[in-house]
């Protein structure tokens, strides 16, 4: 069976998140992952003529679910989310956890429990689409704060995310890439890809134009809590015998005072 060809819309909401809309043509399933904002979300709907039938929720902070009772007004669309954080997020129908696997019309989109930013979040993995939705788990060139978890939680749940195909494209929540990239140049500035990948979303930046999606092989390459094991990365540290989760701690520090 031919997989179905979803269609993808990736815009900019509130200061800094992103939205994104799919729409499979063949069944006119219509998915916004998070509901940032109403009305960026409303006006991509209207545009391309489209009718939201479900929200695929990451996590309950306000600024992925602030839109979730107006759209559900409005459209009577369908919320799943985390079921470790269902009484936080609005209008929530169905629930799902880690390794769960959702039929969207003959869409197969596989959950993998990503905590470490809260305590319950999901990422949404399309495998016949070749993407997966990290919410604020990974970032291009980086990785969520450590709101509700440590940083062991959250080490496991990127390699989780690692072990997904390296041309898997990665939409993220926020368009944080910039500064991810000037933290990276400090940790890894020998990584020749690194500079070169700082320096390419320099280029988009200015050209006011996203450095999302990105993909789970370029992340490997150049994000530095993807590379713990790195030894150069270790060497800069000073943390050449110590844990992977001890070094993802001190990224994570370091990234929180930078």
């Amino acid at each position: 069976m031919t997989p179905h060809r979803l269609k993808v819309f990736q815009f900019p909401c509130r200061d800094d998140n992103y939205g994104v809309i799919l729409h499979d043509p063949q069944t006119d399933v219509v998915i916004s992952i998070d509901a940032p904002e109403e009305e960026p979300i409303v006006d991509v709907l209207s545009d391309k003529k489209l009718t939201l039938t479900h929200i695929l929720t990451t996590h309950h902070h306000g600024d992925h679910v602030a839109a979730n009772t107006a759209l559900k007004n409005a459209y009577g669309c369908h919320i799943i989310g985390p079921a470790a954080e269902a009484d936080r997020i609005p209008g929530i129908d169905d629930v799902v956890s880690d390794g769960d696997v959702l039929d969207l019309s003959g869409v197969p989109v596989r959950v993998i429990a990503t905590p470490g930013h809260t305590a319950g979040e999901v990422s949404y993995y399309f495998p016949d689409q070749s993407m997966v939705f990290a919410g604020d788990t990974l970032f291009a060139m980086g990785c969520g704060r450590l709101f509700e978890g440590d940083a062991a939680t959250m080490h496991a749940s990127l390699q989780k995310l690692a072990k997904l195909p390296d041309a898997t494209k990665v939409y993220a929540g926020h368009e944080y890439t910039l500064s991810n990239a000037k933290f990276a140049l400090s940790v890894d500035g020998d990584n020749e890809q690194v500079v070169g990948r700082a320096r390419e979303v320099e280029h988009l930046r200015d050209d006011g134009k996203p450095t999302l999606p990105t993909t789970i092989g370029l992340e490997k390459a150049t994000n530095p809590f993807m590379r713990t094991q790195d030894p150069k990365l270790r060497a800069t540290l000073g943390m050449e015998n110590s844990t992977d989760e001890d070094v993802f701690g001190e990224l994570r520090q370091r990234k929180d005072r930078f």
